[in-house]
């Protein structure tokens, strides 16, 4: 358990193993009341995935979920979870670049938390473009990934793309065939 700005916030961390730690990523999941939880599929296999790099993670409920005090917060007071863990990442491996990733709001709140947390690398998991204003979040200073599926049947492929051509910064985008949301 972490201290949070609405109380405490649950969240668990892994390590790579046998290799040295290049960085460790804050893992931010989809959204709260629709089921969104530090152990969603997604969120656990992209921590798996970045701790056979060499990445260790922090993933961590938002506010009100699972032993996370406090309430849901429409990505404001969430993005105020994320600050508090960068601050208590970085308080642990101040050395350790920094990275962020989030999954579908999870991925919302990455790059509202990415102005002002200045991370090394951003991860941006089929982010929900048509669900939130995009428009009024600072573009990330970083080198930025972003993963959408091309069935994905929560954010369409499509208001992705459009998002994408849009925006002053552009990611390094990868649209994978046949793969849906979950």
């Amino acid at each position: 358990m972490l201290d949070g700005p609405a109380g405490v916030l649950e969240a668990v961390t892994a390590c790579p193993r046998g290799r040295p730690m290049l960085a460790t990523a804050v893992i931010l999941h989809p959204h709260p009341l629709y089921g969104g939880t530090l152990h969603n599929k997604v969120v656990h296999m992209l921590a798996r995935a970045l701790n056979e790099l060499g990445i260790a993670t922090v993933r961590f409920n938002f506010r009100g979920v699972g032993a996370s005090t406090g309430r849901f917060a429409n990505g404001v007071g969430e993005t105020e979870d994320v600050q508090a863990v960068i601050d208590w990442v970085r308080a642990q491996a101040p050395q350790v670049p920094l990275w962020l990733a989030g999954f579908s709001f999870g991925a919302y709140v990455a790059l509202r938390a990415a102005a002002g947390a200045n991370p090394a690398g951003l991860i941006t998991v089929a982010p929900a473009v048509h669900l939130y204003d995009f428009s009024a979040v600072a573009m990330p200073r970083c080198p930025w990934l972003l993963i959408q599926g091309e069935a994905d049947e929560v954010v369409p492929v499509e208001s992705v793309r459009q998002w994408l051509a849009g925006i002053p910064v552009v990611p390094e985008a990868h649209f994978l065939p046949g793969v849906g949301h979950f």
